[in-house]
Protein backbone atom coordinates (compact mmCIF):
# COMPACT_ATOMS: atom_id res chain seq x y z
CA UNK A 1 0.00 0.00 0.00
CA UNK A 2 1.11 3.37 -1.04
CA UNK A 3 0.81 7.03 -1.06
CA UNK A 4 1.72 9.16 -3.92
CA UNK A 5 1.16 12.82 -4.77
CA UNK A 6 0.41 13.97 -8.66
CA UNK A 7 -1.33 16.60 -10.33
CA UNK A 8 -4.69 15.84 -11.18
CA UNK A 9 -6.77 18.39 -13.90
CA UNK A 10 -3.83 21.10 -13.49
CA UNK A 11 -3.53 20.61 -9.59
CA UNK A 12 -1.71 18.38 -6.59
CA UNK A 13 -3.56 15.96 -5.19
CA UNK A 14 -2.99 12.70 -3.07
CA UNK A 15 -3.20 9.07 -4.30
CA UNK A 16 -3.86 5.47 -2.84
CA UNK A 17 -3.47 2.18 -4.51
CA UNK A 18 -3.87 -0.50 -1.57
CA UNK A 19 -1.86 -3.72 -2.04
CA UNK A 20 -5.00 -5.81 -3.32
CA UNK A 21 -7.67 -3.31 -4.54
CA UNK A 22 -11.06 -4.95 -4.23
CA UNK A 23 -12.46 -6.69 -7.54
CA UNK A 24 -15.16 -3.17 -8.66
CA UNK A 25 -12.01 -0.93 -8.10
CA UNK A 26 -13.85 1.24 -5.93
CA UNK A 27 -12.80 4.48 -5.40
CA UNK A 28 -13.05 6.85 -2.56
CA UNK A 29 -12.81 10.85 -3.09
CA UNK A 30 -12.13 13.23 -0.33
CA UNK A 31 -12.36 16.82 0.19
CA UNK A 32 -10.33 18.09 2.83
CA UNK A 33 -11.37 20.86 5.41
CA UNK A 34 -10.06 24.49 6.04
CA UNK A 35 -6.67 23.37 6.87
CA UNK A 36 -5.92 21.77 3.72
CA UNK A 37 -4.88 17.92 5.47
CA UNK A 38 -5.85 15.44 3.91
CA UNK A 39 -5.49 11.50 4.52
CA UNK A 40 -1.68 10.81 2.82
CA UNK A 41 -0.06 10.82 6.80
CA UNK A 42 -3.63 10.04 8.42
CA UNK A 43 -2.83 5.87 9.39
CA UNK A 44 -6.04 5.09 10.95
CA UNK A 45 -7.76 6.15 7.70
CA UNK A 46 -5.21 4.46 5.34
CA UNK A 47 -5.85 1.01 7.30
CA UNK A 48 -9.08 1.27 6.45
CA UNK A 49 -8.49 1.94 3.00
CA UNK A 50 -5.93 -0.69 2.86
CA UNK A 51 -8.40 -3.07 4.74
CA UNK A 52 -11.23 -2.66 2.12
CA UNK A 53 -9.38 -2.34 -0.85
CA UNK A 54 -10.19 1.24 -1.45
CA UNK A 55 -8.56 3.42 -3.96
CA UNK A 56 -8.63 6.99 -2.72
CA UNK A 57 -7.83 10.44 -4.79
CA UNK A 58 -7.45 13.74 -2.33
CA UNK A 59 -7.72 16.69 -4.99
CA UNK A 60 -5.89 19.61 -3.09
CA UNK A 61 -8.54 22.77 -2.84
CA UNK A 62 -7.26 25.10 -0.78
CA UNK A 63 -9.56 27.32 1.65
CA UNK A 64 -11.71 27.30 -1.62
CA UNK A 65 -14.95 25.63 0.51
CA UNK A 66 -15.42 23.35 -2.63
CA UNK A 67 -18.22 25.48 -3.65
CA UNK A 68 -19.64 26.26 -7.34
CA UNK A 69 -18.99 30.03 -7.31
CA UNK A 70 -15.85 31.40 -8.70
CA UNK A 71 -12.49 31.22 -6.52
CA UNK A 72 -9.44 33.09 -6.71
CA UNK A 73 -7.90 29.60 -6.06
CA UNK A 74 -9.13 28.39 -9.36
CA UNK A 75 -8.54 29.28 -12.39
CA UNK A 76 -11.31 29.32 -15.30
CA UNK A 77 -13.75 26.78 -13.43
CA UNK A 78 -15.77 26.72 -10.02
CA UNK A 79 -14.72 24.39 -7.54
CA UNK A 80 -17.46 21.74 -7.62
CA UNK A 81 -17.17 21.67 -11.15
CA UNK A 82 -12.92 21.01 -10.65
CA UNK A 83 -14.20 17.89 -8.95
CA UNK A 84 -17.09 16.69 -10.50
CA UNK A 85 -15.45 16.63 -14.23
CA UNK A 86 -11.65 17.17 -14.08
CA UNK A 87 -11.18 15.03 -11.36
CA UNK A 88 -13.99 12.49 -12.04
CA UNK A 89 -12.40 12.38 -15.57
CA UNK A 90 -8.53 11.68 -14.44
CA UNK A 91 -10.49 9.23 -12.29
CA UNK A 92 -12.17 6.93 -15.55
CA UNK A 93 -8.82 7.43 -16.94
CA UNK A 94 -6.75 5.77 -14.54
CA UNK A 95 -8.87 3.43 -12.91
CA UNK A 96 -11.37 3.05 -15.04
CA UNK A 97 -14.32 2.96 -12.60
CA UNK A 98 -17.81 3.24 -13.16
CA UNK A 99 -18.95 6.59 -11.30
CA UNK A 100 -21.36 4.71 -8.91
CA UNK A 101 -18.26 3.04 -7.45
CA UNK A 102 -16.76 6.44 -6.19
CA UNK A 103 -17.45 7.21 -3.14
CA UNK A 104 -17.80 11.01 -1.16
CA UNK A 105 -16.27 11.37 1.91
CA UNK A 106 -15.31 14.95 3.12
CA UNK A 107 -14.34 16.24 6.32
CA UNK A 108 -15.67 20.15 7.86
CA UNK A 109 -15.04 22.13 4.95
CA UNK A 110 -14.88 19.02 2.13
CA UNK A 111 -18.11 17.54 4.56
CA UNK A 112 -20.44 20.41 3.13
CA UNK A 113 -18.41 19.97 0.05
CA UNK A 114 -19.54 16.60 -0.72
CA UNK A 115 -22.95 17.68 0.18
CA UNK A 116 -22.74 20.22 -2.26
CA UNK A 117 -21.60 17.73 -5.29
CA UNK A 118 -24.02 14.43 -4.05
CA UNK A 119 -27.15 16.85 -4.00
CA UNK A 120 -26.64 18.21 -7.41
CA UNK A 121 -25.95 14.99 -8.90
CA UNK A 122 -27.46 12.46 -6.66
CA UNK A 123 -27.15 9.24 -9.42
CA UNK A 124 -23.74 10.04 -10.52
CA UNK A 125 -22.82 9.77 -6.60
CA UNK A 126 -24.97 7.33 -4.48
CA UNK A 127 -22.52 7.15 -1.74
CA UNK A 128 -21.23 9.58 0.31
CA UNK A 129 -19.70 10.56 3.92
CA UNK A 130 -20.16 13.96 5.39
CA UNK A 131 -17.76 13.79 8.57
CA UNK A 132 -18.57 17.25 10.76
CA UNK A 133 -20.19 19.27 7.86
CA UNK A 134 -19.37 22.89 8.16
CA UNK A 135 -22.81 23.35 6.65
CA UNK A 136 -24.11 26.69 8.25
CA UNK A 137 -20.74 28.48 6.65
CA UNK A 138 -21.99 31.43 6.75
CA UNK A 139 -22.42 32.34 10.03
CA UNK A 140 -18.95 32.52 10.11
CA UNK A 141 -19.24 35.15 7.24
CA UNK A 142 -17.01 38.35 8.43
CA UNK A 143 -14.35 36.48 9.77
CA UNK A 144 -11.87 36.75 7.28
CA UNK A 145 -12.34 33.87 5.88
CA UNK A 146 -12.14 32.68 2.06
CA UNK A 147 -15.91 33.30 2.10
CA UNK A 148 -15.69 37.16 2.94
CA UNK A 149 -14.00 37.29 -1.23
CA UNK A 150 -16.95 34.95 -2.44
CA UNK A 151 -20.10 36.65 -1.17
CA UNK A 152 -21.04 40.19 -1.19
CA UNK A 153 -22.82 39.63 2.35
CA UNK A 154 -23.92 37.16 4.82
CA UNK A 155 -27.48 36.51 3.19
CA UNK A 156 -25.89 35.47 -0.18
CA UNK A 157 -23.90 32.79 1.44
CA UNK A 158 -26.51 30.98 3.33
CA UNK A 159 -28.29 30.81 -0.65
CA UNK A 160 -25.41 28.74 -1.27
CA UNK A 161 -25.38 26.46 1.45
CA UNK A 162 -25.97 22.78 1.08
CA UNK A 163 -29.35 22.50 2.64
CA UNK A 164 -30.52 24.70 0.00
CA UNK A 165 -29.24 22.29 -2.84
CA UNK A 166 -31.53 19.28 -1.86
CA UNK A 167 -34.07 17.43 -4.49
CA UNK A 168 -36.66 17.02 -2.87
CA UNK A 169 -37.15 13.60 -5.50
CA UNK A 170 -34.15 12.58 -6.11
CA UNK A 171 -31.26 12.24 -3.53
CA UNK A 172 -28.07 9.85 -2.44
CA UNK A 173 -29.51 6.58 -2.07
CA UNK A 174 -26.93 6.14 0.78
CA UNK A 175 -25.78 8.86 3.52
CA UNK A 176 -24.00 9.21 6.68
CA UNK A 177 -23.33 12.28 8.20
CA UNK A 178 -21.48 12.48 11.67
CA UNK A 179 -20.80 14.98 14.01
CA UNK A 180 -19.22 15.08 17.71
CA UNK A 181 -22.03 16.52 19.69
CA UNK A 182 -19.60 18.97 21.74
CA UNK A 183 -18.87 20.49 18.01
CA UNK A 184 -19.74 23.97 19.39
CA UNK A 185 -19.95 25.34 15.69
CA UNK A 186 -20.64 22.90 13.83
CA UNK A 187 -23.40 20.27 15.53
CA UNK A 188 -26.38 22.25 15.32
CA UNK A 189 -26.23 22.59 11.13
CA UNK A 190 -25.46 19.02 10.88
CA UNK A 191 -28.48 18.08 13.25
CA UNK A 192 -30.84 20.28 11.04
CA UNK A 193 -29.60 19.44 7.84
CA UNK A 194 -30.80 15.51 9.00
CA UNK A 195 -34.13 16.82 9.95
CA UNK A 196 -34.92 18.24 6.92
CA UNK A 197 -33.86 15.06 5.38
CA UNK A 198 -35.72 13.01 7.49
CA UNK A 199 -38.79 14.98 7.40
CA UNK A 200 -39.13 15.13 3.11
CA UNK A 201 -38.64 11.33 3.60
CA UNK A 202 -35.09 11.11 2.59
CA UNK A 203 -32.57 8.23 4.28
CA UNK A 204 -29.63 9.09 6.18
CA UNK A 205 -27.71 7.53 8.61
CA UNK A 206 -26.38 9.05 11.40
CA UNK A 207 -23.61 9.18 14.43
CA UNK A 208 -24.31 12.02 16.73
CA UNK A 209 -23.64 9.98 19.74
CA UNK A 210 -19.34 9.25 19.02
CA UNK A 211 -17.44 11.91 20.99
CA UNK A 212 -13.42 13.03 20.64
CA UNK A 213 -12.48 16.18 21.39
CA UNK A 214 -15.23 18.07 19.37
CA UNK A 215 -13.85 19.58 15.48
CA UNK A 216 -10.74 18.02 15.54
CA UNK A 217 -8.67 14.95 13.75
CA UNK A 218 -8.69 13.10 17.12
CA UNK A 219 -12.40 12.77 16.58
CA UNK A 220 -11.68 12.17 12.84
CA UNK A 221 -9.74 9.45 13.49
CA UNK A 222 -12.18 8.01 15.90
CA UNK A 223 -14.76 7.45 13.41
CA UNK A 224 -12.21 6.00 10.85
CA UNK A 225 -13.68 2.97 11.07
CA UNK A 226 -17.20 3.34 10.72
CA UNK A 227 -17.05 5.67 8.02
CA UNK A 228 -15.08 4.00 5.65
CA UNK A 229 -16.82 0.76 6.55
CA UNK A 230 -19.93 2.34 5.09
CA UNK A 231 -18.47 3.58 2.10
CA UNK A 232 -17.12 0.25 1.53
CA UNK A 233 -20.40 -1.41 2.72
CA UNK A 234 -22.62 0.73 0.15
CA UNK A 235 -20.13 0.82 -2.86
CA UNK A 236 -20.68 -2.93 -2.68
CA UNK A 237 -24.25 -2.80 -2.64
CA UNK A 238 -24.11 -0.51 -5.96
CA UNK A 239 -22.39 -2.54 -7.23
CA UNK A 240 -24.88 -5.69 -7.11
CA UNK A 241 -27.78 -3.02 -8.82
CA UNK A 242 -25.17 -3.13 -11.98
CA UNK A 243 -25.07 -6.56 -12.55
Amino acid sequence: MSWETTTVGGRPADIFEPTQPNPRGSVVLFLHGHGGETLVDKPAYTAELERHGLRCVCPHGGKSWWLDVPSPEFEGITPLKFVSERVMTWIDQHWQVQPTQIGLLGMSMGGQGVLQIAYRQPTVFPVIVAVSPTIDFHLVYGEGLVLDQLFPDAETARQATAILQIQMLNWPRHQLITCDPTDAHWYDGAARMVMKLRSSGMPVDTDFETTAGGHTWEYFNTVAPSVVQFLAEKLEKESRRLV
